[in-house]
């Protein structure tokens, strides 16, 4: 019987040309197992997709929501200042805590609400007389512009207040005559401590009444 003999080297040298065969054999997968499919690639597109809509509508609402609220803000210092009531001198139509809507610029008449300007504070008021008309006011509280008695539905109760004005009274030219609702207790053109108010420290006429909720709605 033959028998071939190994010397250490050889098995050393077949071991090694078994190991490079292995190593720079290329690996192929004839199956194409290992691979992702058609299925699982569209799902992944269809979420990537989804994730960029999402994103891009999440980022175009807060740019909008900006915008909204910039030209609100516009819309309220320029246009429609928005203010709040304090104080009880128009108890009755208007009270404290109330916020309302003023309308820059808008024409007024005897018997509208407006809100002014009085060192460094707005006051909310309601229109008596215009530039030239005469005021007089008895001692029931009962008022009268060029000596004939207005009609004011809107006061609970008259008062001749505090007035240290000498009656009757002359409005000056491009001024206003104004009184507050509550007579009694308003301080406002019957007292020369606030007097009679000008165009320009007029901020706008109150239109509307925003807040409590339950008496949302116009003001008259």
């Amino acid at each position: 019987m033959n028998s071939k003999k190994y010397s250490r080297g050889d098995a050393g040298r077949e071991e090694l040309q078994e190991i490079r065969q292995k190593t720079e054999t290329p690996q192929h997968d004839a199956s194409g197992q290992g691979l992702p499919s058609a299925a699982s690639i569209k799902e992944e597109y269809t979420r990537v997709t989804e994730k960029r809509r999402f994103w891009g509508t999440i980022r175009s609402s807060v740019f909008v929501l900006i915008v909204v609220a910039a030209v609100a803000v516009l819309v309220a210092v320029m246009l429609l200042p928005i203010l709040k009531i304090y104080g009880k001198s128009m108890h009755g139509t208007l009270d404290n805590g109330n916020i309302v809507i003023s309308l820059k610029g808008a024409e007024f008449e005897t018997g509208d609400i407006i809100a002014f300007y009085y060192n460094n504070n707005i006051l909310v008021k309601r229109v008596i007389a215009t530039s030239g008309e005469w005021v007089n006011i008895d001692k029931s509280g009962n008022v009268y512009v060029n000596q004939k008695k207005i009609d004011e539905p809107y006061l609970s109760s008259k008062a001749y207040g505090e007035t240290n004005i000498d009656l009757p009274y002359q409005v000056p030219e491009g001024k206003v005559f104004v009184m507050g609702d509550n007579r009694k207790v308003s301080i406002d053109s019957r007292s020369t401590a606030i007097g009679c108010v000008s165009q320009e420290q007029i901020v706008g006429k109150i239109v509307f009444r925003i807040w409590p909720l339950s008496e949302m709605g116009t003001v008259g």
